[in-house]
């Protein structure tokens, strides 16, 4: 009889759009955990680009590789609480700055205190994708040349959805 937990973790962001420092993350955490559970947090205060199902649905194309990797969405409630609901005992957050570090560690003790059952796991990415975020590469979007500067910083999914989009005029 196998007693092993199930060892659970959760990955949240906005996602808006996933980038190639989300992968790296989906990517090192599902070679962790048993089940990653990779979370589109909704932030009503936040004006997103995407959709819900749009960033749902990119992030299903991008870690289709992953066999132990899931897709959900969750809103109006503290990460930490979500973790519990859906019975993870870690949170995965990255590192990629010192304003990161300092941030994360404040939320790592308050999810400790609301949740001590529940770890937070740092993963830090390496230098070259360090500084990509979804805000930079919409930062990117616009001037001559914006396709080319996009391009190294995203799945190949999510960057033919974006040249798509803009085609479109969307």
């Amino acid at each position: 009889m196998n007693t092993n937990p199930v060892r659970r973790a959760v990955y949240a962001g906005s996602f808006d759009p996933p980038t190639l420092g989300h992968v790296w993350m989906i990517r090192e955490a599902q070679a962790l955990f048993d089940e990653l559970i990779v979370a589109v947090g909704v932030n009503p205060e936040k004006q997103n680009t995407y959709t819900i199902e749009e960033r749902q649905a990119m992030l299903e194309a991008v870690t289709a590789e992953f066999p132990n990797v899931k897709i959900t969405v969750f809103e109006n409630r503290f990460l930490v609480h979500y973790a519990r609901q859906v019975e993870a005992r870690f949170i995965v957050r990255g590192i990629r700055t010192a304003a990161d570090y300092e941030y994360e560690r404040s939320m790592r003790y308050i999810n400790s205190d609301l949740a001590p059952e529940i770890s937070t796991v740092f993963l830090m990415p390496p230098r070259e994708i360090a500084e990509v975020s979804s805000t930079m590469v919409k930062g990117l979007i616009g001037p001559d040349g914006w396709r080319e500067m996009i391009k190294p910083y995203l799945p190949d999914d999510v960057y033919q959805k974006i040249l798509h989009d803009h085609t479109q005029g969307i």
